[in-house]
């Protein structure tokens, strides 16, 4: 069996984040390399989850770190999915945030919806938004 390592990283690399990103199936602007770059560089919390040093797993947040976290992506290569590793890392960004001081807020893409739901994550009916133009 792998062993899944959990860390809270200071930079998530591009090539790494896109080859998550393209593995876990999550819609992301992927082929806008200076926008991922761009988004990369003004995030502030990256956990990640690595098996013999590869990663194949990673929350991307955005925090105070003591009023509220917003977790705008989550990402597990398909390969990987089903050992917990989701779930794990939105347990980690919770605690790197401070969970105790903090609201993690995430928007779900609609195909992952059963699995908050499965990991009975609090679910919001008070949210407003503007939704990307592009």
């Amino acid at each position: 069996m792998t062993t899944t390592v959990y860390a809270t990283e200071d930079y998530l690399a591009a090539d790494e984040y896109i080859d998550v990103v393209r593995k876990s199936g999550l819609n992301r602007p992927v082929e806008d390399r200076p926008r991922v770059e761009r988004f990369l560089k003004h995030s502030n919390l990256f956990v990640t989850a690595r098996q013999d040093g590869k990663l194949v797993g990673f929350a991307r947040s955005l925090t105070d770190f003591c009023f509220c976290c917003y977790l705008s992506d989550l990402a597990v290569d398909k390969a990987c999915q089903g050992q917990g590793i989701g779930k794990r890392l939105i347990e980690e960004t919770r605690k790197a945030a401070g969970a105790e001081l903090t609201t993690t807020l995430l928007l779900s893409a609609p195909t992952a919806v059963t699995f908050y739901q499965g990991i009975k994550m609090p679910h919001a009916d008070n949210c407003y938004l503007y939704r990307r133009t592009r």
